[in-house]
């Protein structure tokens, strides 16, 4: 058997998505299955910049035109048109290559429908899409909905494909979930480590603080945890850190404005040392988002022995395995009571933290390729 795993354009830089890849391609490696990653060959767009404006079109050209002409003729070689030879592509914005793929010897990883949802109008995905992007998320949607075998991360996904193929003549018996496994060595790591780390960012590791990781884009919700602090007030005295992208002017302003400004504190695309450092040493991790694909924090910091304080809306309750106290993303006043719920119980904290690392066991690396192994009908002891 040799599985092809079909990767993104490199000009797009999509990150995850080649970490996803790579994944894949050496936990096959590791239990002796033959594979290779294709990817959309640069052309045109090795002169532009293809992730906005007039680049991005000129990237169409090689992914849209281009590399299924490449896929269709690599199809024709005998060395790879044979029952032995399964194809992946490794995200569901690519689910147009299907079309080139034999359809019983493909299937395509669907990290989530947020895009495909959001060019539907619907309010709740924080996805809202061009007149373009409607078109392009409306042909993705279709060639999944035709696709052999569609391996989602969540059940919520499951749920928002099934939510948009209503009236379509579609097997679900091969829609399947299989739990993302972690890409990066999350882990707890010793009070001494985590104090040398802080101050080597610049921070007082004698200070409690809520930490929340992610990027400034609205669904993140990072304006409720200002507003959390702000409902603790004398309660509790400790600051909020944002690790990812700066917090926004108008979040600094906000804050200033409610007088918390001082308790809140930006960390910049901190080292992966520094983001293990701040999940290990915060007195909570706190995650309001409205919308998610399927929430790696929430996971992470369950790895690093930080409790939970998460968004009750899907994929969070599912990802966190019941191993989070869960609250309304709409109420800064109830994040701040769950979080003094925390705060004062120390039997409640341990437990939540024992139940984070007991949940994680379902997203390790060994089982999720063993489930895509099965898959392509390969059996292990």
């Amino acid at each position: 058997m040799q599985i092809i795993l079909i990767g993104n354009y490199p000009r797009d830089k999509q990150e995850s998505m080649e970490r996803f890849a790579r994944m894949l391609s050496e936990g096959f490696r590791n239990v002796g299955v033959k594979t290779a990653i294709w990817r959309p060959k640069v052309f045109f767009g090795a002169f532009f910049q293809t992730t906005s404006g007039l680049g991005k079109w000129v990237g169409y050209i090689d992914k849209w035109i281009l590399f299924p002409i490449i896929l269709s003729w690599r199809l024709k070689k005998k060395k790879f048109n044979n029952p032995g030879v399964r194809f992946i592509v490794c995200d569901h914005s690519n689910s147009p290559y299907l079309k080139s793929l034999p359809k019983e010897r493909a299937a395509i990883t669907c990290h989530d429908a947020l895009a495909i949802r959001g060019a539907f109008g619907y309010a709740d995905a924080y996805c809202p899409a061009s007149p373009a992007g409607v078109i392009l998320q409306k042909w993705i949607l279709r060639r999944l909905q035709k696709a052999g075998t569609v391996i989602t991360t969540t059940q919520m996904t499951v749920d928002h494909l099934a939510g948009l193929s209503i009236g379509q003549d579609i097997d679900r018996r091969n829609w399947h979930v299989i739990p993302l496994a972690f890409n990066a060595d999350f882990r707890r790591i010793e009070r001494v480590e985590i104090d040398r780390l802080l101050a080597k960012a610049g921070l007082n590791s004698n200070t409690s603080f809520l930490l929340h990781v992610g990027s400034d884009l609205p669904r993140k919700n990072r304006k409720l945890l200002i507003d959390m602090v702000a409902a603790l007030g004398e309660r509790w005295d400790g600051k909020v850190y944002f690790a990812g992208e700066a917090l926004e002017k108008e979040l600094l302003n906000h804050a200033n404005a409610i007088g918390v400004g001082e308790r809140v504190c930006s960390i910049v695309k901190p080292t992966h040392e520094i983001l293990l450092a701040l999940y290990n040493g915060c007195e909570a991790f706190v995650f309001p988002s409205f919308s998610e694909g399927f929430g790696w924090p929430v996971i992470e910091a369950q790895a690093c022995g930080a409790p939970v304080i998460a968004s009750n809306l899907a994929p969070m309750p599912e990802v966190s395995g019941g191993a989070a106290l869960l609250a309304d993303p709409y109420s800064p006043k109830d994040f701040a009571e769950k979080f003094l719920m925390l705060h004062r119980d120390v039997s409640l904290r341990e437990d939540l933290i024992k139940r984070g690392i007991k949940n994680i066991e379902r997203f390790h690396i060994d089982k999720m390729m063993r489930a895509y192994l099965e898959l392509q009908g390969v059996k292990q002891d």
